[in-house]
C-alpha cells in the first residue's frame, strides 16, 4: 500500500546502505523528499541516485551524525534545498560484537556517542521545524537485543536501550505539538553490517539463523521500510511511544 506523504521532507540517518537505503526508497515512493545523512558519502550519493532514478527527490549529505556542528550544517542544507524537516528516522549506528570484559571505556563511549547521543542531538536539531508545523514523525531504530538481551553486545544493547527510553520520553514531551515518536527494533536483517559481523562469517550462518525463526527466513530492508512507512504516515497519528517489532518472531514479549 502506498501512502502519500505530501512532499514532506524526511531526514534518514545512516541511509547510505542497508535498512536506511530501503527506507529512503520506500518513503520517496510515498512522495516524501529525502535527505540522506550518512558518514559514508559514496553510499549516500548512491542512495540518492537510486531515489532519483525511481522518480523521487533526494539529496545526499556527508555528516557525522554524532557531531553537533555537522548535524546543524546538514540540517541547514536540508532546509535550504528541500524545506523544513517533518520526518526523522534515526537509523545511523554501529553494532560491534565483543566480550563484556574486553570492552574498554573508549569503545563504550564510542558506541554510546553514535547510537544514543547522536540521535538525541539530531532530534533536537530537527524538532523545532515539526513544532512550528504542528506535525512531525520521529522513528528510532532500536534493536531486538534490547528485548531479549545479547551476551556479546552489552555496549550496543545498552545504547539501544537508552534510545528506547528516549523514544518514550519524546512521545511524552512532544505529543501536544502533533509529533509522534515510535520505534522499530529489528531482528537480524540482511544488510552489509550484518554480513560483516565476525559471528556471521561462517558459510551459511545468516541463512541458518533465518531458518531457525518462526517465519523461516532472514529479514530484509524492505521489511523495516514497510513498518517505517506506516509509522510516518497520517494513519499512524494516534500511535506514539510504541514499538513495532520487525524480527520474524524472534522475540514475542513486550518492551
Amino acid at each position: 500500500m502506498t501512502r502519500s506523504l505530501g512532499g514532506r521532507v524526511a531526514v534518514i540517518t545512516g541511509a547510505g546502505s542497508g535498512m536506511g537505503r530501503s527506507m529512503a526508497l520506500r518513503l520517496a515512493e510515498d512522495n516524501a523528499k529525502i535527505a540522506i545523512w550518512d558518514i559514508n558519502a559514496e553510499g549516500a550519493e548512491e542512495t540518492a541516485r537510486l531515489v532519483r532514478e525511481a522518480g523521487g527527490t533526494a539529496i545526499a549529505i556527508r555528516v557525522d551524525c554524532s557531531d553537533k556542528a555537522e548535524i546543524k550544517a546538514a540540517a541547514d542544507r536540508t532546509r535550504a534545498e528541500l524545506g523544513k524537516i517533518a520526518i526523522l528516522i534515526n537509523n545511523a549506528g554501529i553494532a560491534p560484537f565483543d566480550d563484556f570484559l574486553s570492552i574498554d571505556e573508549e569503545l563504550l563511549t564510542k558506541v554510546l556517542k553514535i547510537n544514543l547521543v547522536g540521535p538525541f542531538l539530531v532530534t533536537q536539531e530537527c524538532v523545532p521545524d515539526m513544532i512550528e508545523a504542528k506535525w512531525g514523525r520521529i522513528v528510532n531504530i532500536t534493536s531486538s537485543s534490547v528485548q531479549s538481551g545479547s551476551a556479546w553486545q552489552t555496549h550496543y544493547t545498552s545504547s539501544k536501550g537508552g534510545l528506547l527510553a528516549l523514544t518514550k520520553c519524546l512521545a511524552m514531551a512532544l505529543g501536544e505539538h502533533g509529533i509522534t515518536a515510535n520505534m522499530i527494533p529489528p531482528g537480524s536483517i540482511d544488510t552489509p553490517m550484518l554480513r560483516g559481523a565476525a559471528i556471521m562469517q561462517t558459510p551459511g550462518a545468516i541463512e541458518a539463523y533465518g531458518a531457525a525463526l518462526p517465519v523461516k527466513r532472514i529479514g530484509t530492508g524492505e521489511d523495516i521500510a514497510a513498518a517505517a512507512a506506516f509509522l510516518v504516515s497520517e494513519e499512524a497519528g494516534y500511535m506514539t511511544g510504541q514499538t513495532i517489532s520487525v524480527n520474524g518472531g524472534r522475540y514475542m514479549g513486550s518492551a
